[in-house]
């Protein structure tokens, strides 16, 4: 399926090569990491394909780890010496021309790779499903052992280690109790103890692939936490029928948001979708798209979508398959409490608050 897209790519374009090093689309080409320092935006190595396969461009401090440990089996990695020149220049000099690229690369055109990463592959899929489940299990079991005098920090500290062990990295993991979720909307985790409940937002990554979930666990809730929260299930509900129903009429994102505002305003908060962004498209980055009133990406199927509502203090939020036939929660156990949620034909099981005992 890569093969046909930038196959198409080329042609359409009239170019012989297309680069990828931007770590997203890297992944996606290869299922390799090309990340070395998290503060860079270009990684290490770039993958080219040029309509006979795919190649590989790094230095040579780079270039055996490469291929001992992030690229498939025989996959050809051109060196050049660390001290002569940049990736860039590399690239420039190996590339048959004309040519395009994700990064900044003499004499080649831009590509944004993301259209090109929608919709997802099979393979893609069935490593979704194993991000998914592990990614849901390492948040559910910290949150089932959190309690009122845990950090905000030590709960996001237990959230990392328990998803590094299962070789996910967690380029954001958020975690507010109830002196601040209702106040931020995005809680980053402080020394403050969660006190009465607390909302763990994470985004995991692994083999490229990211996925989103929030849970809710409380101990002596707020009144208005439940309403809110279930609120918040019905906006994201809402959301996922209308991705279903405008990825299959070929429709773009702010029909979709469009149906994210109706119900805001049917739940009774018409307002909330200003204070914070609403998700959308997941894939090989921790959004592919954010959805606006104007966003013009077409929404595809089948693809992941995480969509996260939030009513001033309660959030919903799960990274679900979406695709012609329905709807697969990639970011479930099966072992965290649930409601039914019925937006028009579709019916749906949403994580409900975590009562804990603790």
């Amino acid at each position: 399926m890569r093969e046909r897209r930038l196959d198409r790519y080329l042609d359409e374009r009239g170019l012989e090569a297309v680069w990828f090093a931007r770590p997203a689309s890297f992944a996606w080409l290869t299922r390799g990491n090309n990340v070395v320092s998290r503060g860079e935006e270009v990684g290490v190595a770039a993958a080219g394909y040029t309509g006979e396969g795919v190649e590989v461009v790094t230095n040579t401090i780079e270039a055996q780890r490469l291929r001992d440990e992030e690229l498939p089996e025989g996959t050809p990695v051109t060196e050049f010496p660390w001290y002569e020149t940049s990736l860039a220049e590399a690239v420039r000099d190996r590339s048959p021309t004309p040519a395009a690229a994700d990064f900044d690369v003499g004499g080649m055109d831009r590509i944004d790779a993301s259209p090109l990463r929608q919709p997802l592959s099979d393979r893609d899929v069935e490593a979704y499903r194993s991000l998914g489940r592990d990614a849901a299990a390492a948040v559910e079991g910290v949150c089932r052992e959190i309690g009122p005098e845990t950090t905000e920090r030590a709960v996001a500290a237990s959230l990392r280690g328990r998803l590094s062990a299962a070789d996910i990295d967690s380029p954001v993991a958020l975690v507010g109790g109830s002196h601040r979720a209702p106040r931020y909307r995005h809680y980053t985790p402080t020394d403050v103890e969660v006190g009465d409940y607390a909302l763990v937002s994470v985004t995991a990554e692994r083999e490229g692939l990211f996925a989103s979930l929030t849970r809710t666990v409380a101990f002596d809730p707020p009144e208005w936490l439940a309403p809110r929260h279930r609120a918040a299930m019905e906006v994201e509900s809402a959301a996922l029928a209308a991705t279903r129903r405008v990825g299959r009429s070929g429709g773009v994102a702010s029909e979709v948001f469009e149906a994210i505002q109706d119900a805001y305003v049917e739940v009774g908060w018409p307002d909330e979708w200003r204070h914070h962004h609403q998700g959308g498209a997941a894939g090989f980055s921790g959004r592919e798209w954010i959805a606006t009133p104007a966003s013009a990406e077409r929404v595809a199927l089948p693809m992941a979508y995480a969509w996260n509502p939030t009513v001033r203090g309660a959030k919903s939020e799960d990274t679900v398959l979406v695709s012609e036939e329905g709807f697969e929660v990639l970011t479930a156990t099966g072992g965290w409490p649930t409601e039914t949620v019925r937006v028009g034909e579709a019916v749906l099981e949403r994580p409900s608050t975590y009562q804990s005992s603790a």
